[in-house]
């Protein structure tokens, strides 16, 4: 039964990963995410539907343009893989239900949110506030209970007091991407906070390590690792809670 909910969150998880593509290409710039079709962002060729194939066109095209042969950023494929792999994943875990609904929609949205944090080192409110109130409402109804809305505002300010003692280390925009968290999470945020924090030393480490000193001026998109924080925690987080809360007994 697993490998068939799989199968059928799959394909039409590449097909939302590449319109999440779209979203983070365009709504930065507050553009329709409607019209135009896309196009190479070099040449401005419209592109044919045999070129806009999730995985599939960028494989073949090893990854440029038809018309002008720019490279076309590895970015793109991730995104689409990434999205249907969570998406196939919240019907596995959570079955045809409307928490997965609800979770494939709160990937999606972690996905997006990444994709223009490491292009643009931008996280767009038009983005993530409105996905935040989605999520919240829809943890609501699967699950009544106020701990939506409590971890929600308890993440958002947590990394806000961050922001505002350290504010060359982290956005507003981190901070509202926080709020999705929370909604999203409700107990088992702070497991996702703490892996996403954890996560982000890894390329400080090596930033370190390589640049020394300088490296104290050089940035990296946080969003990113909230993200992948926010999605280990979705998946299994009551597990690595119980674990985490067994260490002090």
């Amino acid at each position: 039964m697993g490998a068939v909910l799989a199968a059928v969150g799959f394909l039409p998880g590449l097909a939302i990963g590449s319109f999440l593509n779209v979203v983070a290409a365009r709504v930065p710039e507050r553009r329709s995410i409607v019209r135009p079709r896309s196009a190479c962002g070099q040449c401005g060729t419209t592109l044919a539907w045999y070129d806009n194939i999730p995985l599939a066109s960028y494989a073949v095209l090893r990854g440029k343009c038809r018309s002008c042969g720019t490279r076309i950023g590895l970015i793109y494929p991730a995104v689409e893989l990434v999205a249907a792999l969570l998406i196939a994943g919240c019907l596995v875990k959570f079955g045809p239900t409307l928490h997965a609904l609800v979770a494939a929609f709160f990937c999606a949205t972690l996905v997006t949110v990444s994709a223009t944090d490491i292009r643009r080192r931008q996280i767009p409110n038009l983005i993530v506030l409105p996905a935040a109130g989605v999520v919240l409402v829809g943890m609501t109804v699967v699950h009544p209970s106020p701990v939506w809305a409590i971890a929600a505002v308890a993440a958002s300010g947590f990394l806000l007091l961050a922001a505002l003692a350290y504010p060359a280390g982290m956005g507003m925009g981190d901070v509202k991407l926080a709020l999705l968290i929370g909604a999203g999470l409700g107990v088992v945020t702070p497991v996702g906070l703490m892996i996403g924090m954890l996560s982000a030393l890894v390329p400080s480490a090596v930033l370190l390590a390589r640049h020394g000193m300088a490296a104290r001026k050089m940035k990296i998109p946080f969003g990113p690792f909230l993200a992948f924080g926010a999605v280990v925690a979705l998946f299994a987080g009551p597990s690595l809670l119980h674990w985490w809360l067994s260490l002090g007994r």
